[in-house]
């Protein structure tokens, strides 16, 4: 369902207030800031402008990579952190950041924590890289063409030839090219260019209908489900189906919520 099919009723409780999501979607526009409710995507507006590359939240603020610099959100705007370029941003006891080979931390100033290759995703303390996936400091635990990579709960990681979680080692769960992973500890979705799947509470994995063409990029969750595909569209589950609401951005790097 779009936000066209969305009633006057409906708008009403959203335009009231309550408890309302906000989600952050990087594209080469900006940044978006989105405000969701329940599963009604509703007002949207850009907070940073500018190619974005990344995003991440924590400590109740998001962070956002760009080609020149990653910025921290405050009462104020975005704020500079001086790291430089970010292709990618993840949390673990303060902001890291990577330019796509170097690995830091932000903790008042950047401290390195390592050197990889074609860095494309940071969770938790895993890194997701053309190398495989490693830990912070460098080492590598694993796997080849890592594309993503998530921490919560059991690890999981999209790579070119498939969808792994960590067991005894690097277990397959699916074949394909996978894109993105994401999983709260209990909740588990990844994609392909084609389609989004997700885990069941026996650890199988389905795909996902959607009410939607385009590539899902990135999913995140505070309560229920959410979803950014490449062109834009951006997608909210509360636990009754997938409604829906085109943002107009292009070129989408990133989602994350808080």
């Amino acid at each position: 369902m779009s936000d066209d099919d969305i009633s006057l009723s409906e708008k009403r409780v959203y335009a009231g207030g309550g408890d309302t999501t906000t989600a952050a979607v990087a594209s080469e526009v900006g940044l978006a800031r989105v405000s969701i409710s329940d599963d009604i995507v509703g007002e949207f507006s850009l907070a940073h402008r500018g190619r974005t590359t990344a995003v991440t939240a924590a400590d109740g603020r998001f962070a956002v990579g760009t080609p020149e610099d990653a910025f921290v959100d405050t009462d104020g705007g975005f704020e500079a952190t001086g790291f430089g370029a970010a292709a990618a941003l993840g949390y673990r006891d303060g902001l890291i950041a990577s330019d796509g080979g170097r690995i830091a931390r932000h903790d008042g100033e950047w401290r390195t924590l390592s050197e990889l290759d074609a860095v494309r995703s940071i969770d938790g303390g895993m890194v997701a890289a053309e190398s495989g996936i490693h830990r912070l400091d460098g080492t590598h635990v694993g796997l080849d063409a890592a594309a993503d990579v998530s921490t919560s709960g059991t690890p999981l990681a999209a790579t070119a030839d498939g969808l792994y979680y960590l067991a005894n080692g690097w277990m397959c769960a699916l074949e394909g090219s996978f894109r993105t992973v994401a999983s709260d500890g209990e909740r588990a979705h990844a994609a392909t260019a084609d389609a989004l799947y997700e885990r069941d509470e026996a650890g199988s994995w389905h795909p996902v209908d959607l009410p939607v063409d385009g590539t899902v990029v990135d999913v995140a969750y505070d309560g229920g489900v959410y979803a950014v595909t490449d062109d834009g569209t951006c997608l909210a589950n509360a636990g009754d189906g997938w409604r829906h609401r085109s943002l107009g951005l292009t070129g989408v790097a990133g989602l994350a919520v808080l």
